[in-house]
């Protein structure tokens, strides 16, 4: 059996095979003739959903290029290609997306399907610019879903976890190039807590990170800017540090709250200017394990404040920061940000380290916030807490039954995550 990790480390596959196919008739030969198949992109996610123990697909040689999509700003792209490849091929065409995350390996589709976003209090996820698919289904056939051509599969297909076909073309809402200045500065947690009503609606972009030992904040925003040039440093900071500190933190977990205090206070002030393409994404070589919550919007802060209260109470050993963005409301079935607008908060820990035990301690906390969990990243739900965090599951399960009856493309997480049985 050919053997498969994700990014992390953490999470391992032995699918029967291993399939790249070159050609969509390549690929629709190959998702008739399984029994079980998932696609697996860059490998991104932390939840085992692209775990199989039948065909494992690769996009990235899928046959494609961008064309032309329905409308002024639309474009059909590859579902395979990576959000690097694809943003640099955009800019190429005067188009950008009209916002990301701070990384880019993900393949287009992965991150559709698992509702990736950034950060912006009127930006929602990556899934909201999805405007139709090119759908292999289960018995191979291809089907385009869009709002006017079974909109049911297509309000589905916008976050779907893989579940209804492996999608070989997007067409994705852009807009026109323009220009980031990212600024970082340095900042108490409480002077950015009274501030954030008005950080998040001056700059287009904002968010922070923290360090649970730690009581400043590292404080990120990006604003349009007309200024040319290209961004001198190639990522928002600088991994050697870190990257020793966690080694250390690792060995000697109670030297973790002096080295972070160390790291914030050798942590200064800088700016970048360059394509949005080039600024958002930056270099995350320092591997880990991420646990997400997106919570209501008035939920975010206090949140943040219990969790690290009980991180410190417990001297839990978590060597990375928090994360701290916010979300637009949008109207997609399994999006955690469908009830309004969100405040998302991302837990992570050095993969060298164990994580179980420190992301259990603040899970029930996001829980009782009214947070619901990135389905990427870690998380403990369970198929009878769905329904009451996510009301249009069962309109999912039902697109979801009609297309793929015999469950070709659910695995044992996402079986026992929507209670799917085979017909």
């Amino acid at each position: 059996m050919a053997a498969w990790r994700n990014w992390s480390g953490s999470v391992s596959a032995s699918p029967r095979a291993l399939a790249r196919p070159r050609t969509e008739a390549e690929l629709q030969d190959i998702v008739r003739d399984a029994t079980a198949l998932r696609v697996a992109g860059a490998g991104h996610s932390f939840m085992p959903l692209c775990e199989t123990d039948g065909v494992l697909v690769s996009l990235d040689a899928l046959e494609g290029e961008l064309s032309p999509g329905d409308g002024e700003g639309r474009v059909w792209a590859p579902a395979g290609w990576s959000l690097a490849r694809l943003t640099e091929a955009l800019w190429a065409r005067g188009l950008s997306l009209p916002n990301q995350g701070d990384v880019n390996p993900q393949a287009l589709a992965g991150a559709i399907a698992t509702g990736t976003h950034g950060t912006g209090d009127t930006l929602g996820s990556l899934s909201t610019i999805a405007r139709g698919f090119r759908l292999v289904l289960a018995d191979g056939s291809i089907v385009t879903t869009n709002p006017a051509n079974d909109p049911e599969l297509y309000e589905a297909q916008r976050l779907s976890l893989g579940l209804l076909g492996v999608v070989t073309q997007i067409e994705i809402a852009c807009v026109p190039t323009y220009r980031l200045e990212e600024r970082i500065t340095k900042a108490p947690l409480a002077e950015v807590e009274a501030r954030w009503g008005e950080l998040s609606a001056q700059h287009r972009h904002v968010e922070f990170w923290m360090f649970p030992y730690a009581d400043d904040v590292i404080l990120k925003t990006l604003d349009v800017t007309a200024e040319e040039g290209e961004p001198h440093k190639p990522s928002d900071m600088d991994e050697s540090i870190f990257r020793f500190c966690c080694d250390v933190g690792a060995a000697a977990p109670f030297l973790i709250p002096s080295l972070q205090r160390f790291m914030m206070g050798a942590s200064g002030a800088s700016r970048r200017v360059g394509p949005a393409y080039k600024i958002f994404p930056s270099e995350r070589t320092v591997r880990f394990e991420e646990m997400e919550y997106e919570l209501p919007r008035a939920a975010g802060f206090p949140a943040l404040r219990e969790v690290l209260a009980a991180i410190r109470a417990a001297h839990a050993p978590v060597t990375f920061p928090f994360e701290f963005r916010i979300a637009a409301a949008d109207d997609i079935w399994l999006s955690p940000f469908n009830k309004g607008p969100g405040s998302s908060i991302s837990m992570h820990q050095y993969a060298k380290m164990p994580f179980a035990k420190v992301f259990a301690q603040a899970e029930p906390i996001f829980r009782a916030h009214g947070g619901r969990p990135h389905w990427a990243k870690r998380h403990t739900l369970r198929a009878d807490e769905i329904n009451a965090l996510c009301p249009q599951a069962p309109r999912f399960r039902a697109v979801r039954d009609r297309v793929d009856p015999q469950a070709k493309f659910a695995n044992a997480h996402l079986r026992a995550l929507f209670g799917v049985t085979p017909r």
